[in-house]
């Protein structure tokens, strides 16, 4: 496996985590994030407005109703609503953020990154932690060396 980007590094780097767009029924890409991301040894914060309490943890219904310090948080939500995630986001101070895609779209919606960059902020766009949290299952990997060749994971 090649090394991290610096980017990935400094969001996983981090301890407390925020994924937003977890669902009730476990079975979206963000509940797989945050569950691999718990396995790994962080904190991790779920976030779905229609949820208390997912997998055991307590959920919360914004970004910013989550307490304490956050140090990163994937946006794993409809690209609809990711500008008001994110503006949530930096609004309390968090600087690294990522947004989940693997085809098509995934949650990335231009304004979302434009928020982010008018307010200092490079977030990630595209990929998953998933290709690149050891250990990298072998999907991850080929998903990874797949859109790495067409320009849509981090480098």
């Amino acid at each position: 496996m090649t090394p991290l980007p610096i980017s990935i590094e400094a969001f996983l780097a981090g301890g407390r985590l925020v994924v937003a767009g977890v669902s009730r029924s476990g079975s979206a890409p963000a509940n797989a994030i945050f569950r691999r991301l718990r396995a790994a040894g962080h904190e991790v914060v779920p976030v779905n407005p229609q949820a208390t309490e997912i997998e055991g943890v307590t959920c919360y219904p914004s970004v910013r109703a989550v307490p304490g310090e956050v140090h990163g948080l994937l946006v794993a939500t409809h690209p609809g609503v990711a500008a008001q995630v994110v503006g949530e986001a930096l609004d309390r101070g968090i600087r690294h953020i990522w947004f989940h895609r693997s085809f098509g779209t995934g949650s990335v919606s231009p304004e979302a990154v434009e928020v982010c960059r008018a307010r200092g902020v490079e977030p990630i766009v595209g990929g998953c932690p998933l290709m690149y949290l050891p250990p990298v299952d072998l999907g991850h990997r080929c998903f990874r060396w797949w859109l790495g060749r067409r320009g849509r994971v981090p480098v």
